[in-house]
């Protein structure tokens, strides 16, 4: 039971537990019971031996598995009766000996879900974000397609920048042979490139190079001589956008592909459009709600974030450097969400088994993967869809709040 609650601060608590000793015997005693039973001592048949060799055998091993079986469960009843919510494990602070026949005290301390005075979420105001497609918006999608479907034919003109080139060099006495090249893109200086253009097929020239020091190459912090001969010289040919192209795409014509095309845009364009308005309500709820943040979870957010930033492999900056500059934001990140499980605590928001197959029905159609693949990667990364799981809660909280804002006319 819980004896003392303390705060330590508004975001960590001291917990002072007794367990009365007849709740410890009882354990004792029934485990050393059970044990009776199935023992097996020689001279003695099964179940018959005496209690005394049951706990001079097992007596130590008993009472050390009720200990860790009746301290968490003690834990459990004492936040319950405490009304806190814990966002750590506990700590324990004293260390006790243990004896027969007398109670337990134990102290732990414990990072809790700070409390919110005053919550309120009721008549936020956001503005209303007008969605528009311009005929320009619907081009720029279906050239980026027709971009997608370009092929790449070898030409006999000269070299242009965007052209791809098979090409051999001799370099510092090494032979290349069946380079390809992208022109004006990849490791090599410009003024790499620009000895390619012009050139044409079978033609043999000499280009002067210098190469950076932090050139991703074998040539980095070098000036050299290559000795070229230009192999082949492909462009890439974009196909036309016509009927032909639209029923490649599997549409009657151009006409109803452009329609399809505005249709997605639009539900793009209003998707963000949900966003922005639920990001301006979070935003002022934010400003009118001050609490302290766990430093538990803090650190959490942080290590998670500097993951992320280590595993796409283009930052140099230290590890402290990193959480200097992603603090703020990742602070901001963990009151977000603390302040959308209380929302969505007093409003009852849960989430359901049908919310979460909608979900991942939802992830695998945009990622064009299956549903089992879906559930195999949040599993993998996370050892289980709790993740998942939470990411729903928070849309439907979000939902919620936007459902009960006043919407005024924007720009």
């Amino acid at each position: 039971m819980l004896k003392v609650l303390e705060d330590i601060s508004s975001t960590k608590k001291r917990l002072k537990i007794e367990i009365p000793a007849e709740v410890i015997e009882s354990e004792i005693k029934k485990g050393l019971n059970e044990a009776q039973k199935m023992a097996r001592i020689p001279g003695f048949r099964p179940g018959k031996a005496p209690m005394h060799l049951i706990e001079k055998k097992f007596g130590k091993e008993i009472e050390a598995n009720v200990l860790e079986k009746i301290i968490p469960e003690y834990y459990l009843k004492a936040i319950k009766e405490a009304d806190i919510k814990p966002v750590s494990m506990p700590v324990v602070e004293d260390s006790f000996d243990f004896k027969r026949n007398e109670p337990i005290s134990v102290t732990v301390s414990v990072e809790v879900r700070p409390m919110v005075e005053n919550l309120d979420y009721e008549n936020v105001t956001v503005k209303e974000v007008p969605v528009e497609v311009s005929d320009e918006d619907v081009d720029a999608v279906l050239n980026r397609l027709a971009e997608e479907k370009a092929t790449y034919e070898s030409v006999d003109d000269a070299v242009n920048t965007g052209d791809l080139v098979t090409i051999d060099y001799i370099v510092e006495d090494t032979v290349s042979k069946d380079v390809v090249l992208k022109v004006g893109s990849g490791p090599y200086p410009q003024e790499f490139f620009d000895g390619l253009i012009g050139k044409k097929k079978d033609e043999e020239f000499i280009i002067e190079a210098s190469f950076s020091e932090d050139s991703q190459t074998r040539f980095a912090g070098k000036r050299l001589r290559f000795e070229v001969r230009m192999k082949d010289i492909k462009r890439r040919n974009l196909p036309a956008i016509d009927d032909e192209f639209a029923k490649d795409l599997g549409f009657e014509n151009t006409g109803q592909l452009k329609d399809r095309v505005r249709e997605n845009i639009i539900a793009s364009k209003n998707r963000d459009a949900e966003r922005a308005k639920q990001r301006d309500i979070l935003d002022k709820l934010l400003e009118t709600h001050s609490f302290d943040v766990p430093e538990g979870l803090l650190n959490a957010e942080i290590s998670g974030i500097i993951s992320e930033i280590r595993a796409r492999g283009n930052n140099q900056k230290t590890d402290e450097e990193i959480r200097e500059e992603i603090k703020p934001h990742a602070e901001k990140g963990v009151r977000a969400s603390i302040l959308l499980e209380l929302i969505g605590e007093k409003e009852g928001i849960n989430v359901s088994d049908e919310d979460m197959k909608e979900e991942i029905l939802n992830i695998a159609s945009r990622s064009y993967v299956s549903p089992e693949n879906i559930i195999k990667y949040y599993t993998a990364r996370d050892g289980s869809l709790e993740g998942l799981k939470q990411s729903v809660f928070k849309k439907k909280v979000l939902n919620f709040l936007l459902n009960k804002a006043k919407i005024e006319k924007g720009e």
